[in-house]
């Protein structure tokens, strides 16, 4: 293809004038180019609106739960003394009554003090601790039996106890202690610390002090529990408390809430994604200055599946939510409603003030019985007939286009191999004429030439 070159020389015609001929030719093609571009293009916006109505469901379903609303928060009356962190999935409102008596302790022991921490040596021998596990020794080597060296070697062994180095200043002569203890809190993790068996060392070595394992005591509502730690799971559901400070005869109100905050932001988050599917609608059914300057609809604007999308959202702001045991049955009576735009409008303040006096409904016009009844499912089940698969309006739309797309695709590339053939017949019929006709002014330069010598 386009192998053969014509001159021109000859025959008079331009050197391109095949291709002057086949870009007449090729009009079909271009004509059919900008159909598809203009195919692709509302393909494009079909699928930016599917993504705007999809994006509708995205935090409305995370709303609420069996229990209640999915976002619920710890108050404390003193969070220097106790706080909290709530599984959602699990938490209970209420509000409750907590007293602090004593905090859970891991058992330790201390030992006298050292000059030093890594010069004194302490000699060779073994240290031996009793827990519930049983009798647990740590063999001590004349290699390094500093007090670093010992608190290294509890530190490696498998004890299950802990060693460092404490420094107090209220002997200045010998500030450096042992201090030796367990991992975990609670009566049933008490280690016994004995004495200390030590031969040939510089100094000598024995625990000064020692205390207890113990649980925390906690008064909940008037009823004293133990609990063997600070952060405690099974006294209030679905919140785990964090017991900071002792506070004994100083009873604490706390509450487990709807964190307004977050849900009221998930409301608004919601309505504006479904205004971004409203303004997208309203967008392309508004007059748009085109490239010639004349005004038209957008791309999709008029077309009917923009009328069912819009038709379908409106329906579920404006209709009654039935059967669901709340006394609230409508969007609107929670600040949720439509302004004269076409859009919906959300008044933060009406929303709290109702979730702050009725909880309960709200949560239960949101979820209904989760599946049939509720306003989160019933958003959910229309938007999902718009995004089904094999029935929605939207994916069906996608596939009607891109059948088009395929189809004009299809004839491009039939009209480009035709054209291809024709341009290569061209090329060869204008070169034979070309080797014609500049046979025919070689014959007539010789017969010229030979006239002229018959004269002379």
């Amino acid at each position: 293809m386009g192998s053969i070159k014509i001159s021109g020389m000859a025959s008079g015609l331009p050197p391109n004038i095949v291709e002057q001929i086949m870009e007449g030719e090729k009009i079909p093609v271009k004509t059919m180019e900008a159909k598809k571009a203009k195919e692709e293009d509302t393909l494009k916006l079909v699928g930016e609106l599917e993504t705007k109505v999809s994006d509708i469901n995205k935090n409305l379903a995370e709303l609420v739960g069996t229990k209640g609303f999915s976002d619920t928060k710890f108050i404390s009356g003193d969070p220097a003394i106790v706080d909290g962190k709530v599984d959602p999935s699990q938490a209970v409102t209420g509000e409750y009554q907590l007293e602090v008596m004593q905090l859970a302790q891991k058992p330790g022991a201390l030992s006298n003090g050292f000059p030093d921490k890594d010069n004194t040596q302490i000699g060779v021998g073994y240290i031996k601790f009793k827990s519930d596990d049983g009798e647990k020794e740590v063999y001590i080597n004349g290699n390094n039996s500093t007090l670093q060296g010992v608190a290294n070697q509890i530190n490696a062994s498998p004890t299950g106890l802990r060693a460092s180095i404490v420094e107090d200043r209220k002997d200045k002569d010998a500030p450096f202690k042992l201090l030796v203890t367990g991992l975990s809190t609670g009566d049933d993790n008490n280690v016994n610390f004995p004495t200390i068996y030590m031969l040939d060392g510089d100094q000598d070595i024995y625990f000064d002090q020692s205390r207890k394992a113990q649980n925390a005591k906690v008064k909940l509502d008037g009823f004293e529990f133990e609990v063997p730690s600070n952060n405690a799971e099974n006294l209030i559901p679905g919140v785990t408390l964090d017991l900071k400070q002792a506070a004994p005869g100083r009873p604490l109100r706390v509450n487990v809430k709807e964190n307004l905050e977050v849900i009221s932001g998930k409301i608004k988050t919601f309505v504006d994604s479904y205004n971004a599917a409203l303004g997208f609608i309203q967008g392309q059914n508004k007059l748009q200055k085109g490239q010639n300057g004349k005004e038209a609809l957008g791309p999709l604007g008029g077309q009917g599946i923009l009328r069912s999308i819009e038709n379908t959202l409106r329906r579920v702001i404006q209709s009654s939510q039935l059967g669901t045991g709340s006394p609230i049955t409508r969007p609107i009576e929670l600040g949720i409603e439509f302004n004269r735009n076409g859009t919906l409008a959300f008044s933060q303040e009406k929303f709290e003030k109702v979730l702050n006096s009725n909880p309960k409904a709200v949560s239960t016009f949101f979820r209904g019985d989760g599946f049939n009844t509720g306003f989160v499912s019933t958003v959910k089940r229309e938007i999902g007939y718009l995004l089904d698969v094999q029935s929605g309006a939207l994916p069906n739309r996608k596939k009607g286009l891109q059948s088009k797309i395929d189809s004009v695709n299809r004839s491009i590339e039939n009209k480009e191999k035709q054209l291809e053939r024709k341009e290569e017949q061209l090329r060869r019929q204008f070169s034979d004429l070309e080797s014609k006709m500049s046979k025919l002014n070689s014959q007539g330069a010789q017969v010229g030439a030979m006239a002229g010598g018959q004269k002379g």
